[in-house]
């Protein structure tokens, strides 16, 4: 017998170019029991696949399991909630503001305090004329000025 089309089947299976009806005739060719001893190496292939298909199909204790879990009715334990845990988003917005707050501040003041005088202390003021010229032990206020003192010599007040 001239086995030619099987052969152009399994080729054909191999390069997954087969239809479903082409594959039925495949398993149907190997699940004879006279098959060529240089197609039998597929006959376990076809015959496994076969076995394979009917392992995988669930039973009806596992539907009934399933059936029996979706009806059952499953109970909801209620939870309460502090109010810690209520405003905890809000303690998270609020830390969140602070830092791009602070962040913010931190990057309006310059790196250099040199080259940015403060405000208020651009303007240096020059020294007045100094008052205390001498000692004050030495000058009466009421009989003496302090810019009449600057002429005396400084003496040793203890002697």
């Amino acid at each position: 017998m001239d086995y030619k089309y099987i052969n152009q089947l399994i080729e054909r299976y191999w390069r997954c170019e087969t239809s479903l009806e082409e594959e039925a005739i495949l398993r149907a060719f190997f699940s004879q029991e006279d098959i060529p001893g240089e197609l039998s190496t597929y006959k376990e292939l076809f015959r496994l696949e076969r076995q394979e298909v009917q392992e995988d199909v669930l039973g009806d204790a596992f539907d009934r399991k399933v059936m029996a879990a979706i009806a059952a009715p499953t109970t909801v334990k209620a939870r309460t909630i502090t109010m810690t845990e209520r405003l905890k988003p809000l303690f998270k917005a609020a830390a969140v503001v602070a830092i791009l707050l602070t962040l913010g501040n931190a990057v309006q003041v310059p790196f250099n305090d040199d080259a940015y005088p403060e405000a208020g202390m651009t303007k240096t003021h020059e020294r007045g004329a100094n008052v205390a010229f001498g000692d004050s032990a030495v000058i009466d206020s009421v009989q003496h000025t302090s810019v009449g003192a600057a002429e005396m010599p400084e003496s040793n007040i203890l002697k």
